[in-house]
């Protein structure tokens, strides 16, 4: 099998320059034996000057369904998305995707740049030399194993590249303290506290199914550190909240952090990105369904 190429601006403009769907196999430079596939829809009346988000699947690796599932937000307001594809042949298991490829196999830090949290900072860059947008910020949202991906991005790269981000239903959470060591908490990886602050100031906002209340499965976290945070992923949520918040008052210091509760919505990730899209563009809030429905779990 023939290896991608190293993505270059140049082939983000090529593979971009038609409005609709495009999948672009690539490689990062400091993941090169790790090849990723982009999924994008550039809606048809898409400009530069447009809202880009960056989209991150669950532990399915599905980011070609997740980005169709942001279509119809994306034609409504011509938005451009982006799903950093991380396949399970090249990033296999949750340390390299989840985790944030933070740690090696034997528990030693890697070197920063090698993180896979650093990947979508360095694609929303290329976007932005490729002249597919000028936005110099984009929306960042992640479900289930995205979600967990997208919250530890938070505690370790800039947000200074981010209009919005909004992790929804994770298994766990990384407990924003230096004192407990990654991935359960934030210590040993060279953050300092300044980091945790930063953390804690943004106004992310965290997506949360009322009926994503599962116990038992074998998608469900079920560690002790995931344990502890609670019985499902709908009390892990409001639990990283309180963390947040504890760990705020206990710094001197704000936490802007916000949790949506979804109603009538559990494990699914489609149906999320519907309610995140509605909430960050048409500034909807979810609403409860007008009867009950059966539950579908998507990962």
């Amino acid at each position: 099998m023939t290896m991608p190429a190293i993505l270059t601006p140049e082939a983000l403009a090529a593979a971009l320059a038609t409005p609709g769907r495009a999948s672009i196999p690539c490689l990062d430079p400091f993941n090169l034996d790790r090849p990723l596939v982009l999924e994008c829809y550039r809606a048809a009346n898409h400009r530069p000057e447009n809202p880009v988000v960056l989209v991150q699947h669950g532990m399915m690796r599905n980011g070609d369904e997740y980005c169709e599932a942001w279509i119809p937000i994306a034609d409504r307001h011509g938005l451009l998305i982006v799903a950093p594809t991380f396949p399970t042949e090249s990033w296999p298991g949750s340390v390299p995707y989840n985790d944030g490829n933070v740690l090696a196999e034997d528990g030693t830090l890697r070197p920063r740049e090698s993180w896979s949290q650093a990947i979508p900072g360095r694609v929303f860059a290329l976007l932005r030399q490729a002249g597919v947008t000028t936005r110099e910020k984009a929306y960042l949202w992640g479900h289930s194993a995205g979600g967990q991906y997208t919250h530890r991005l938070m505690a370790t790269q800039d947000h200074g590249i981010f209009e919005a981000v909004g992790p929804a239903n994770a298994g766990w959470y990384t407990l924003p303290n230096l004192e407990t060591p990654y991935p359960q908490g934030l210590g040993g990886i060279g953050l300092t506290q300044d980091d945790v602050v930063k953390l804690l100031a943004y106004p992310m906002v965290i997506f949360a199914g009322d009926q994503d209340i599962e116990t038992e499965g074998p998608s469900l976290p079920s560690h002790p550190a995931a344990r502890a945070q609670g019985p499902h992923r709908f009390a892990r949520a409001h639990n990283y909240l309180a963390q947040g918040q504890a760990e705020a008052a206990r710094l001197g210091v704000a936490c802007n952090w916000q949790l949506i509760v979804v109603p009538g919505i559990g494990h699914e990730g489609m149906r999320m990105s519907g309610v995140a899209g509605d909430y960050w563009f048409d500034g909807k809030m979810p609403e409860a369904p007008s009867e009950p429905r059966e539950i579908v779990k998507e990962l």
